[in-house]
């Protein structure tokens, strides 16, 4: 299955210094994209929703935040910022180019997405070109689905015309998702830990 991102759709990346609004052109975009469905990159006015957003995850037991670049890790909001802001240029030592986002529905933080510009050897192992979480409170909504295409019209725009998407094996949601945007299987990658990943590329 392959994947066609038409050019005459425009989509508007929010950046702190801007309105954060999208602008659709398109009525059919709607299909896949809620009007409230806001794609932000983060800032620092974003702060407080931001740790909410994490604190959930903690409070569900959960250890990792996908397509977060590490956010559930760190204790300083505005040190996190500025290693995501870094790797957009890839200034941030270890780290490939890397755009990371904020989900927004309204004023809420409903997931994260982080779009890899290149692959490492870890990435194309593991971690794929896409990284995208959806907070547990919000699952089973569709939003991953919508935040994946988004993710791989980002990906177009790059001019990367082979997305490699991965999931942990028996994340059925996540399997359905990926195969839904056009992903087709590849192969499996056993991590050192026993961890099983499935490996997807979907073309654009």
């Amino acid at each position: 299955m392959r994947i066609t991102v038409n050019e005459d759709i425009y989509m508007k990346i929010i950046t702190p210094s801007e309105s954060n609004e999208i602008d659709i052109n398109r009525d059919y975009l709607r299909t896949w994209l809620p009007l409230d469905l806001k794609f932000v990159v983060p800032s620092i006015e974003h702060k407080k929703a931001a740790l909410e957003y994490k604190q959930e995850y903690i409070d569900f037991n959960e250890d990792h935040i996908n397509g977060s670049g590490g956010f559930i890790h760190t204790n300083d909001y505005e040190d996190w910022l500025c290693k995501i802001t870094n790797a957009q240029t890839a200034s941030q030592t270890g780290w490939v180019d890397c755009s990371t986002y904020f989900v927004f529905t309204h004023e809420r933080i409903v997931g994260t997405v982080q779009i890899r510009h290149e692959l490492n050897d870890f990435l194309f192992n593991a971690g794929g070109n896409i990284g995208y979480g959806v907070r547990p409170s919000e699952r089973r909504k569709g939003y991953a689905t919508k935040m994946l295409l988004f993710a791989l019209k980002k990906c177009s725009d790059l001019g990367i015309d082979n997305v490699l998407v991965t999931c942990d094996k028996g994340n059925i949601a996540s399997e359905r998702t990926i195969i839904k945007c056009g992903g087709v299987f590849e192969n499996e990658i056993v991590e050192e830990n026993g961890n099983v990943i499935l490996r997807y590329w979907i073309k654009i």
